[in-house]
């Protein structure tokens, strides 16, 4: 059973003023990073209106649920109680966990929604905030906008779904940085599909991925991060080295004998005649939004350069057993078709744990990138992917 997840609220003003804290409000679900009920459970308790910045402390050790103490900003007037604790400053912090944020934020929003000639009908609602994105739901004549800003190391995101205009992807309505404005997309988020459905999935992404194959130069300029051999080996290298203590002697020997191996196992990926390109980066069900065979792939902030079939594994795993084989070779005939004389089958087989281990890069590069009080979201990730990528360093004859 999922967790129960209370929330503690420590408010500022938007100068950024300490005031005090509210007693802890239980929430309707459990992950941290979802505010909405938040927000709502303390309007209705409270009567007031708040803007969640950051994560201050939990209960537990990793997400979800438990009890969880979140900075927020008020205006509105409160009887509080004192809160012992200090507020300090961080370097990594984002913009939009400052007082006065996400405020910048929804200002910019207005401003290109007015150069639009929309206006708003209904407040904004805050739907999500951590280190990895703030997502804000915005209401105007006839549709819904959303506002989503995420933090320098997903900055690419805006850019990208700029060149990818037209393609099943979100309708960027403006970008600024890290800033998206982003259109309604129709239908529902797709973590539970029919088997056609997983099988149109398969069919948008190779079909974006084939317009990009050998033009790594262009997603380089855009600003994406390099998982090509030359900038994944030393990246791996490293996480490696700074989780050690976290693995076990035997995975620690066979990670080991990975990075040996490394070259060769990229040596032979080559050879098997699929080039590099642009890989979505967290391509599952549930980042594929809409109904029947129409869908829109969202969430490109972990989009990268490498080899296309990064994105297999990890959608295979969210599709229902049953399904799995007829998906695999649908994926596999793509690209039999896409590119006469390739070994997608061998690839996929020699890319399982460097796939593996590039989420544990991504993860600890998070970590590199974000405050420590968020640090619970993903502390355990780097080295929870080590030891997937030693379970499956055997995977593929090099």
């Amino acid at each position: 059973m999922t967790p129960a997840r209370s929330a503690e609220l420590v408010l500022v003003t938007p100068a950024g003023a300490l005031l005090g804290r509210l007693p802890p409000v239980a929430v309707d679900t459990p992950w941290w990073q979802d505010v909405e009920p938040v927000v709502r459970a303390i309007c209705v308790r409270d009567g007031i209106a708040i803007t969640v910045l950051r994560l201050l402390e939990a209960e537990h050790d990793r997400p979800p649920g438990g009890r969880v103490t979140y900075l927020a900003e008020t205006s509105d007037p409160v009887e509080l109680l004192p809160w012992p604790g200090a507020l300090d400053e961080q370097p990594l912090r984002q913009a939009y966990a400052k007082p006065g944020g996400p405020a910048a934020d929804l200002a910019w929003a207005e401003s290109v929604i007015a150069g639009l000639a929309l206006e708003r009908t209904a407040p904004a609602a805050q739907i999500r905030t951590w280190n990895l994105s703030s997502l804000w739901r915005l209401r105007v004549h006839g549709q819904t906008l959303w506002l989503k800003v995420v933090p320098p190391f997903f900055a690419h995101e805006g850019a990208l779904l700029d060149r990818l205009a037209g393609e099943r992807v979100p309708r960027l309505l403006g970008h600024d940085g890290g800033r998206m404005l982003l259109a309604e997309i129709p239908g529902e988020d797709l973590y539970e599909a029919e088997l056609s459905q997983y099988l149109e999935m398969v069919s948008m992404l190779v079909g974006l991925q084939c317009c990009w194959m050998g033009r790594a130069a262009e997603l380089g300029a855009i600003g994406l991060p390099d998982w090509r051999e030359a900038a994944l080996i030393p990246a791996v290298a490293d996480v490696v080295a700074r989780t050690a203590e976290e693995l076990s002697a035997g995975d620690r020997m066979k990670l080991e004998r990975f990075l040996r191996e490394l070259p060769a196992r990229f040596a032979g990926l080559s050879a098997c005649g699929l080039g590099d390109g642009l890989v979505h980066g967290d391509f599952h069900p549930g980042n594929i939004r809409g109904h029947g065979s129409d869908m829109t792939l969202l969430d490109w902030g972990d989009s990268g350069i490498g080899h296309p079939l990064l994105d297999q594994a990890a959608f295979l795993e969210r599709v229902p057993e049953a399904a799995r084989e007829t998906v695999r070779s649908h994926w596999l005939a793509l690209w039999r078709a896409a590119v006469p004389g390739a070994d997608p089958a061998r690839a996929a087989a020699l890319l399982a744990p460097i796939a593996a281990a590039r989420h544990a890069v991504i993860y600890r590069r998070f970590l590199d990138h974000i405050e420590p009080a968020e640090h619970p979201y993903h502390r355990h990730d780097p080295a929870e992917w080590l030891s997937r990528v030693a379970a499956l360093s055997g995977e593929g004859s090099l």
